[in-house]
This record gives C-alpha cells, sequence and structure tokens, in this order.
C-alpha cells in the first residue's frame, strides 16, 4: 500500500513528522505531487501552507508492517 509521510522542514530539531496519510485513491491520474500536498494541508491545516511542508511517499508492506521510503518531494 502507498502512503505519504507529511514533513515540516525545522531549523533546529530537523524534520518533523506531522503525519501519515493513506493513498486510497483508485485512478492515478488524479495522484499529482501538488493533489497530495493539498491534502495534507486540508488534513492537517492550511498553517502549513507556507512552512515548506513535505512529503516521502512509501510502501507499507501489509504483511511485515514495514515502510519502505520511495522519494522525498519539496514544496518551496
Amino acid at each position: 500500500m502507498t502512503a505519504y509521510e507529511i514533513y515540516l522542514p525545522d531549523p533546529i530539531k530537523g524534520k518533523q513528522l506531522i503525519g501519515i496519510l493513506p493513498e486510497r485513491r483508485k485512478d492515478p491520474s488524479r495522484i499529482t505531487q501538488e493533489s497530495v500536498l493539498h491534502w495534507a494541508e486540508t488534513v492537517f491545516g492550511n498553517g502549513f501552507i507556507s512552512k515548506g511542508i513535505y512529503f516521502v511517499e512509501t510502501t507499507i508492506n501489509e504483511n511485515q508492517g514495514n515502510i519502505f521510503p520511495h522519494h522525498f518531494v519539496f514544496r518551496n
């Protein structure tokens, strides 16, 4: 299963995990970097819009519960 780890950069503490959103959309054409970031802002609050949130797309192994990161996506 694909999920997105949402992070907020912090100059003192480093990256801070805000939360994890599981991908449930069936139509891959609806999944874009912007749509994931918009979803995160909707779920966790609009206060993150200007704070440079970013996400890491991960795969969660449903049998073992392991998480494997794919790549970082940054927001300017």
